[in-house]
């Protein structure tokens, strides 16, 4: 199974360990950084990136458990910035995307 699907605004990977999948959605501009992190099953990457337009893989991975965010502009921080609602599954997501990165300099 392909353990890193990409879109345009968008990451999911697959930790084949632990089998546990998570996605990460940032946009980033001259204004500024959003990152949102997700806890996303089985489902929802297999259907990452079957869509006709990123938008709707964006919109199929913000269905499931937020993880992380966080927001920082030019025009002030628009929410807290630094929020994690789950330590657990955002370590978990950290060390998938190591594992990965580690991975494919190999």
């Amino acid at each position: 199974m392909k353990t890193k699907k990409q879109g345009n605004n968008w990451t999911a990977y697959y930790d084949p360990d632990t089998g546990r999948y998570f996605a990460e959605i940032m946009y980033t501009s001259r204004e500024g950084r959003e990152q949102y992190d997700y806890e996303i099953t089985e489902d929802i990457y297999s259907r990452l990136g079957t869509f006709p337009d990123d938008i709707d893989s964006e919109r199929l991975i913000k269905t499931a458990k937020m993880t992380y965010s966080f927001e920082n502009t030019m025009y002030g921080t628009l929410g807290p910035e630094r929020t994690v609602w789950d330590e657990e599954a955002n370590e978990a997501m950290k060390a998938a995307e190591a594992k990965h990165s580690k991975n494919r300099k190999k």
